[in-house]
């Protein structure tokens, strides 16, 4: 049986939020952001709040018809060097910390570190987050909303990129197409991601 899939709009907000905030609190990259779990019940939301309005603005989100999984795309075009000096003049992660934690460090910190190791040379899919309801893993559900954007990938000769937080993760990506680039990302005294990079089908 397949698994229906819609876009997700403004009216979803509240529900992809707290699935958002469900899936990701005890995700190694969460509990390294916010190492105070108390604090991390408070303010873990306000971050997935701030991914989804980035992610309508930047992309599209994807959710399953029972509302069990989702996943939010940026589509990232190749950067010039206008976008360059309007990146830098914008500077995300102070306005993201700013809105979120502003007394936390670590959300401007993962934030120009995913920046840096993010490749602007080609047009990509970017799969920034993808939740599926805790007690709903196992399913297949997050490998069905991510293989209709592949697809068109390859329809588009269009590249993808992530960045895994985990083993597991990588694993589930890496039989997707995707392959680890060169250097890892270590958050300092926390876990390590794994940049991935996928090439259209029939290019590589």
């Amino acid at each position: 049986m397949g698994v229906a899939i819609r876009r997700a709009g403004e009216g979803d907000r509240a529900h992809v939020i707290r699935l958002l905030d469900e899936a990701f609190m005890w995700d190694p990259v969460s509990t390294w952001v916010f190492p105070d779990e108390e604090h991390r019940r408070r303010r873990h939301s306000a971050l997935m709040d701030a991914f989804f309005d980035l992610a309508l603005g930047e992309g599209h989100i994807d959710i399953t018809e029972d509302g069990a999984a989702v996943a939010l795309w940026w589509s990232v075009r190749a950067a010039s060097e206008a976008d360059a000096e309007s990146a830098a003049a914008a500077d995300g992660p102070a306005l993201l910390r700013r809105a979120v934690d502003p007394e936390n460090e670590r959300i401007e910190l993962i934030g120009r570190l995913t920046e840096a190791a993010h490749p602007t040379d080609r047009a990509h899919q970017y799969l920034h987050m993808i939740a599926v309801r805790p007690d709903r893993q196992g399913e297949g559900l997050g490998t069905a909303l991510i293989a209709p954007v592949l697809e068109r990938c390859d329809k588009d000769g269009l590249h993808a990129y992530l960045e895994a937080s985990s083993a597991r993760s990588r694993g589930l990506y890496e039989r997707l197409g995707f392959a680890v680039t060169e250097t890892p990302l270590d958050l300092p005294d926390g876990p390590r991601m794994w940049p991935m990079w996928r090439e259209p089908s029939g290019t590589v």
